[in-house]
């Protein structure tokens, strides 16, 4: 006696199936001038009422985020801090902190390196050392409470991210000189000027898939947006995932969509669609 399968085709994604969308902050959903739109801010509660969770992801500090979406920010639900802490409508669910084994050692290493300015990330601040005038403003623009302190070693805080900048390039500068470090810790080149270090389960993709968990929806059922490499986990978490067109060639490459910059307003142009 024979046996007879029944193919069952794959469905597939529909946009109206939408139940989560997820956006990185800068080079994403904020403009050139790090602005969000008064477009973002109406589509937002729109996407509410539908029964829709939208997310901000962004490896800034959760302050920061918050700040710039000040308007929503009681119904909004972070991921901050490139996946190391999540906050679900003001509540804390992820939260994971820097290997504290590692931590010296990073900072020994970051220490004998010029034209490298480290932040230290935890849970409501950044501490920076002391020297770092001309650092001064770009910090602000992402971090908007940090302390400046005599050498990184006396932050009693628990540390979630060490975030490095450098004024020309994180590929051509930071990244090889952290790059063996990667054994022990998750590196993030996270901008054209940042590399990012955490936890090595610290990333967006963690958080975002904790966060799927929580709502009960599937990567059938996520739209995400992003431009750099610390997006790459939570695109593999989305099948709706958008690069932007101001995206590293290799985000582009790896995105299931692609839609126009940041400056083009690329993210509302996408939510529009999913409005209708």
């Amino acid at each position: 006696m024979g046996f007879f399968f029944t193919f069952q085709p794959m469905k597939t994604p529909l946009l109206k199936d939408v139940k989560l969308v997820v956006t990185d902050m800068d080079g994403t959903l904020l403009n050139p001038n790090h602005e969000v739109s008064t477009q973002f801010i109406n589509q937002f509660w729109a996407l509410k009422e539908k029964g829709i969770t939208v997310v901000a992801a962004s490896g800034r500090q959760h302050n920061s985020i918050v700040e710039k979406l000040a308007a929503i920010k009681n119904e909004l639900t972070v991921i901050a801090e490139n996946g190391a802490m999540t906050t679900f409508h003001g509540k804390e669910t992820v939260f994971t902190p820097y290997p504290k084994v590692h931590l010296n050692k990073t900072l020994a290493l970051l220490k004998k390196q010029e034209n490298m300015h480290p932040v230290l990330c935890t849970n409501g601040s950044a501490f920076i050392s002391k020297g770092q005038e001309k650092f001064e403003p770009i910090l602000r623009e992402f971090y908007s409470a940090f302390n400046v302190i005599d050498q990184l070693e006396d932050c009693t805080q628990e540390v979630l991210k060490i975030a490095i900048y450098h004024f020309e390039s994180s590929e051509k500068y930071i990244y090889p000189v952290v790059q063996d470090l990667g054994n022990a810790v998750k590196i993030k080149i996270s901008g054209p000027n940042w590399v990012d270090l955490s936890h090595p389960n610290a990333n967006k993709g963690f958080a975002l898939n904790a966060l799927q968990k929580h709502l009960g929806v599937s990567r059938q059922q996520t739209m995400v947006f992003g431009d750099y490499f610390n997006d790459l986990e939570m695109m593999e978490q989305a099948h709706f995932s958008y690069a932007m067109a101001n995206a590293h060639p290799e985000i582009i490459k790896k995105a299931n969509f692609k839609t126009g910059s940041n400056s083009e307003f690329g993210v509302e142009t996408v939510l529009e669609k999913l409005l209708k």
